[in-house]
């Protein structure tokens, strides 16, 4: 009888998309945690998130590239995240901006991004977007909702404030975590029933 072929295990991958809503932050912090883990990252953002790193941060859009152990152009259809054959852990947009989302749930995607988070949902991995968007007009909670049923998390960054934040690096940090949290991974980050005093979870 003839012996199974040995197979190489695969490194744990994820896949980390900046599209050009507010709060890039979210994805370069994430991009962080996961060389803190251990965990092979590959980066695809598109132009307007390049843009939004000139305003919202003091670094070029090739220093937060340089985070990610791979970095993949946008226009890049052919690199290894757009086929489902190529195993990831996940994908986690951060942020994901109104049109981003849109074209991710109608299935016709046009460029990279968009393309691997497709490959995310027909390959039944998770895929968490966090909407960066308020208020939300019936279409914005329609396609949300569409996009929950095709099996994506939506994961707005909303603020814990029971942590007694300090700074707004703090409020980031937790929201990273929580998102790292959906795929099984612990970074560090405080939480309810653990990391507060008891006295203070008793004052409700």
């Amino acid at each position: 009888m003839a012996r199974a072929p040995k197979t190489k295990k695969t490194a744990e991958r994820l896949v980390i998309g900046l599209s050009g809503a507010s709060g890039v932050i979210y994805g370069i912090r994430l991009l962080e945690a996961l060389k803190d883990l251990q965990i092979e990252s590959h980066l695809v953002m598109t132009k307007p998130a390049q843009m939004t790193i000139a305003y919202e941060t003091d670094m070029t859009p090739k220093q937060v590239a340089a985070k990610a152990d791979h970095s993949h152009a946008i226009e890049d259809i052919g690199a290894p995240i757009a086929s489902g054959s190529f195993k990831t852990a996940g994908m986690i947009v951060a942020p994901c901006s109104v049109r981003t989302m849109s074209e991710i749930a109608t299935g016709v995607t046009t460029n990279l991004l968009t393309r691997s988070a497709d490959v995310m949902l027909k390959e039944r991995r998770p895929l968490i977007l966090m909407v960066r968007e308020t208020p939300l007009h019936l279409g914005h909670l329609r396609t949300m909702t569409a996009l929950a049923e095709m099996g994506a998390i939506i994961l707005p960054p909303m603020p814990a404030f029971y942590t007694e934040p300090k700074t707004l690096a703090d409020l980031v940090d937790q929201m990273v975590g929580r998102a790292l949290d959906l795929l099984g991974y612990d970074w560090p980050m405080k939480r309810w029933g653990e990391d507060l005093p008891k006295t203070r979870r008793g004052k409700r």
